[in-house]
């Protein structure tokens, strides 16, 4: 009972210095949690109903949200790298998880798209426009991601 204790401790602390560090990023992952989880009962709704569900299926969706999960952590060290670099060449910079929040942006409205498509096959009505607005968003992060890091490049050449 002791060591859960500490370890519950340990857990605890942990996640309010991460909280506390990343605070710019506590809604945009609630709401990609949020998210996450809706479209994996979405999913799972819709395997069920045309009799593809399975455990296996359900756990795949579960590693690919751990997954998603990752890539965010990922971007914030990137986030991090780039501040600690530029930082010991001499440049302020003011953001602190701009790659982070564009990850998690991006993921959401991947979400949001195949939230879209299961309600779709569960014979749900999905309005073409918003399918269409989910599309639109979807490529200016792309895109506005691809020209920053483009800038980025041309700069460092």
């Amino acid at each position: 009972m002791k060591n859960e204790n500490s370890v519950m401790a340990i857990l605890a602390a942990a996640v309010g210095a991460l909280c506390s560090y990343a605070a710019a990023l506590v809604v945009p992952l609630a709401v990609l949690l949020a998210v996450m989880v809706g479209d994996y009962v979405s999913g799972m709704a819709k395997a069920w109903s045309t009799g593809k569900l399975c455990s296996k299926t359900g756990l795949r969706g579960i590693l690919k949200k751990l997954g998603y999960l990752a890539l965010v952590g990922v971007a914030g060290v990137v986030d991090w790298l780039v501040r600690y670099g530029l930082t010991q060449v001499g440049v302020e910079v003011s953001f602190r998880f701009l790659m982070a929040a564009m990850v998690i942006v991006w993921l959401i409205i991947n979400e949001l798209i195949s939230i879209l498509e299961n309600v779709a096959a569960l014979g749900g009505p999905v309005p073409g426009f918003l399918q269409k607005l989910l599309g639109r968003l979807k490529d200016t992060v792309e895109k506005k991601a691809e020209g920053e890091s483009d800038a980025d490049h041309r700069d460092n050449v």
